[in-house]
């Protein structure tokens, strides 16, 4: 049976949600930094990213915790800091393990998909820290990039391929990056 001890003890483990406030506070960040992880995500499930939609919606949820959990926990700025810089370094070695030399060919993948978890990592962190605006304005222009660069990327390629062809032609040659 509960007891008054035994029910003041649960609730001194569950200090940090008996404000209703804090509570819905808390709950909108993270559903927020899971959402805009997901429409990330969306975009690199499509294109059959090795990192894709639950990959992106973990990094933006815990990087909304790393930043949350010190904010109510009473943490200063320099602390805050500290956490922040520990968590960009962190995602780095992640989004490494997403990077792929392909010696034969001297070519690199998923340089892209590395970014785009640095970027989901960082809307996290905004979303966690309560800057819902600026979360969902860093998702819609990182979404914009990754839906648009790569047609503008291809008639660049094209556009290229067709000036080489022409200088071919002529007998001339293109300098080379």
């Amino acid at each position: 049976m509960w007891t008054t001890e035994v029910w003041n003890a649960v609730l001194t483990e569950f200090a940090d949600l008996v404000d209703p406030v804090e509570a819905a506070r808390l709950g909108v960040r993270l559903f927020v930094a899971i959402l805009l992880g997901a429409v990330i995500g969306y975009d690199r499930e499509r294109k059959a990213s090795s990192a894709g939609l639950r990959t992106h919606m973990l990094v933006a949820l815990g990087a909304a915790l790393f930043v949350i959990v010190p904010q109510h926990g009473g943490f200063d700025s320099a602390d805050m800091s500290r956490v922040v810089q520990g968590l960009i370094a962190g995602i780095g070695f992640l989004g490494a393990g997403a990077i792929i030399k392909i010696d034969d060919r001297q070519e690199i993948k998923g340089l892209t998909t590395a970014a785009s978890i640095w970027l989901t990592a960082a809307i996290g962190m905004t979303a966690g820290l309560g800057q819902l605006a600026t979360a969902i304005a860093g998702t819609v222009v990182g979404f914009v990039v990754l839906a648009i660069m790569p047609r503008i990327d291809v008639a660049m390629k094209r556009r290229r391929a067709t000036s080489e062809d022409r200088a071919e032609a002529a007998g001339l040659t293109l300098p080379s990056d």
